[in-house]
């Protein structure tokens, strides 16, 4: 979709290197932030090589663990012009970090996503506002975790459900904040 609207799309693959559970592998990285930006860096290095990539107009965009190393990328001082979490986690251990943020944020939250409860967001709220940082939360309410994914209510957990209209508009102001950024 992203490129469709004219835009370059790159995927970090946070495994490589990585042996092990899927999940025991993010674990680890948001316990090693170094490792998980020293990552992240690497990726978006690789990203701003590439010949037809203006490295002066950069997002980045992610669904859970993806949004939240959105997220984590921006508050280390990446030149990006906007980041787009979706049902991403907000938490981070070093809140200071967020004055290194240069561009947009978005998140686009569930509001009865049990894995990121209200505290959080509020806590969230703090930080980006604290650090001066041009942020916007839309939260949906009678939404949960992984909203965009229309498979995931294969899965048989009452914390997972698709939700077309959070889905569909979370994707609008996403479109909306690239608009108003780029």
């Amino acid at each position: 979709a992203l490129a469709a609207m004219g835009y370059v799309a790159f995927a970090v693959d946070m495994f490589a290197g990585s042996e092990g559970e899927p999940m025991a592998i993010l674990g680890a990285l948001v316990q090693d932030h170094a490792e998980w930006r020293a990552r992240l860096t690497a990726g978006l290095d690789a990203l701003k090589a590439q010949p037809n990539v203006d490295a002066a107009r950069l997002a980045a965009i992610g669904f859970c663990f993806g949004g939240s190393s959105a997220i984590e990328l921006a508050r280390t001082g990446a030149d990006l012009k906007a980041v787009v979490g979706f049902h991403s986690g907000l938490a981070t251990t070093r809140p200071q970090d967020a004055a290194n943020i240069t561009g947009s944020i978005l998140v686009c939250i569930g509001a009865d996503d049990a894995t990121i409860p209200a505290e959080q967001r509020t806590a969230f709220e703090a930080e980006m506002t604290a650090a001066g940082v041009d942020w916007q939360m839309h939260v949906y309410g009678g939404v949960v975790h992984s909203f965009t994914n229309p498979t995931v209510d294969g899965v048989e957990m009452p914390m997972l459900k698709y939700d077309a209209a959070a889905d569909r508009r979370s994707w609008a102001a996403m479109v909306e904040l690239f608009t108003s950024v780029f």
